[in-house]
């Protein structure tokens, strides 16, 4: 049994981690039951996944939509898989699209509307994987998803608190057709009102009976262009048809003797990978946990790893830098060796010139573990709803960039910088954990606290998720409620701009873990559920 944590450690929760051969977990309890309902019925962990991100274009609708983007890493019992479901740009786009319309001043596409979407990648995504995995008839795994839609389900806390913000938002709620999908009776629904998604159901009965193809090259994909058209966006039948997902494998580092591996780029899971990377050189585990020098030194790795990452990343076919470039041993050498103890430092990229999310993982008996991430964005994305269908579109073309000198330029079929980022832990050749923590530019950020603290200090993956999180953005270090204050201070003394911040959204990043303990049919998994969510681990 693989077993190597302390058990008793732990921080304010209220939650435990559960033990099951056969596990889902998820940010809202109603996805984590979809899943089960598919491996009890004899299917796999792939099925339970695509059940599960059905559920939940439903259920947290704040975060992500049949309009989204995905990405996943899986282990089918032999090998890992990378999927990269990430949307391209439409034809139209071009720096000179954008300028034409919002000005030479322009530095990115805007962040909501129809010229924020690009072509959406999840429903393509659940189409690969069920097609390459999938055991039960693809209808079957979104039935569960199609019946809450249409009798409708209670509005749990977390969620309708991030409902509440974006409705407070102009910029959302003026855009076409969110205002009928997501303010029902004039106004967003209340904690526990009844929330009904006609549309969705109708959508997904079509992606059910057609195996997706109507998404793409039928009467929803019709619609999507006619929506498109009739308010001023560029995306069209041609380029939902041309769209196809990605299957580009895993790009790795290694760390206390796991390997850490997430999707290349154009995600931004290289930063952890670049962080820990440079961890390595340090021994952690003889720091105390929540300490000063300990946490000083994660925010110096992470610093280094964003000053790379938001410099050279984007498309992988317009990257100077390829991934094995930026993740070279030595290279990594040398910028630990940049890190000061005694001080903290503002970094620049160590080579020369050249926002809404779910997350969901999966596990059964057989050894299949599934680690899937599946996003609109800043909230509700683009804020723009399909009519008729609830398609709701995610806003991912603003992480694009006009500057024609940078890897992420926007163009015609290109893939945007993207923030969501699966990840899967191995260990000798075997699966040890699928996990993921949502959460915009925190995601890395939390991949590498909750990690630390389960493989330099042993704690369970419950208290890893459960520990204060701090978070790095704009040169600010932001310190969540019950960071303890003494560390806070220290951080202080060495530089560090450390100040507490309530995002409204974000917060500090949420996350979903399993954890294989030995042979899935005998000894299982532990899985833990982030408390800073509506969620719920669920196994038998």
């Amino acid at each position: 049994m693989n077993n190597p944590f302390d058990w008793t450690t732990g921080y304010a929760s209220q939650r435990s981690p559960v033990f099951a051969r056969n596990i889902v977990s998820t940010s809202h309890p109603l996805g984590a039951q979809a899943g089960l309902r598919m491996l009890q019925a004899g299917g796999n962990a792939v099925d339970a996944a695509i059940a599960a991100a059905a559920t939940m274009t439903i259920v947290e609708p704040c975060s992500n939509g049949l309009g989204s983007d995905a990405f996943c890493i899986l282990w089918d019992g032999r090998q890992l898989h990378g999927l990269n479901a990430s949307g391209t740009a439409p034809a139209a786009w071009t720096p000179e699209y954008f300028a034409n319309k919002y000005g030479a001043d322009a530095k990115t596409p805007p962040k909501r509307g129809w010229d924020s979407a690009t072509v959406p990648g999840a429903v393509a995504g659940w189409m690969a994987l069920h097609a390459r995995f999938g055991k039960l008839p693809f209808a079957d795994l979104l039935a569960p998803a199609i019946d809450i839609a249409r009798r409708g389900y209670g509005v749990p806390v977390i969620v309708q608190h991030k409902w509440t913000n974006a409705a407070s938002l102009p910029e959302i709620t003026q855009q076409p057709g969110f205002a009928e999908a997501f303010l029902p009776r004039g106004r967003q629904p209340a904690v526990g009102e009844r929330f009904v998604f006609e549309p969705a159901a109708r959508a997904l009965e079509l992606i059910a009976r057609t195996k997706g193809e109507a998404f793409y090259r039928g009467e929803i994909a019709a619609a999507i262009a006619a929506h498109a058209q009739a308010h001023g966006g560029a995306m069209t039948v041609a380029d939902l048809a041309g769209y196809e997902p990605q299957w580009v494998g895993t790009i790795s580092t290694r760390y206390r003797g796991h390997e850490l591996h997430e999707i290349p780029p154009n995600g931004q899971g290289i930063a952890a990978l670049i962080a820990l990377g440079i961890l390595e050189h340090f021994e952690l585990g003889a720091l105390p946990v929540d300490g000063v020098l300990s946490q000083h030194l994660q925010i110096e790795a992470m610093k280094l790893a964003f000053a790379d990452v938001y410099r050279h990343v984007g498309d992988a076919r317009t990257m100077t830098l390829t991934p094995a470039q930026m993740l070279d041993p030595q290279y990594l050498k040398r910028r630990a060796a940049a890190i000061d103890l005694k001080r903290a430092q503002d970094f620049g990229p160590g080579h020369g010139p050249q926002g809404g999310t779910i997350y969901l993982t999966a596990a059964d008996a057989s050894g299949m573990m599934v680690s899937f991430i599946q996003s609109n964005y800043m909230g509700f994305g683009s804020g723009v709803v399909v009519p008729g269908y609830g398609i709701s579109l995610q806003n991912r073309g603003h992480g694009f960039t006009l500057d024609k000198s940078r890897a992420n330029v926007v163009g015609p079929g290109k893939r945007p910088f993207h923030t969501i980022i699966p990840a899967f832990l191995m260990k000798q050749g075997q699966p040890q954990m699928s996990f993921g923590v949502m959460g915009g530019d925190m995601q890395p950020q939390g991949h590498l606290q909750t990690l630390v603290r389960m493989l330099d200090y042993r704690q369970q993956p419950q208290a890893a998720c459960d520990a204060p999180r701090w978070r790095y953005a704009g040169g600010i270090v932001n310190a969540e409620g019950g960071f303890d204050a003494e560390t806070a201070a220290g951080l202080r003394a060495l530089g560090h701009r450390v100040e507490p911040f309530a995002d409204s959204y974000q917060d500090y990043g949420a996350g979903q873990f399993i954890w294989r303990l030995g042979d899935p049919q005998v000894e299982g998994y532990a899985a833990a559920s982030d408390p800073r969510r509506d969620g719920q681990a669920a196994g038998f």
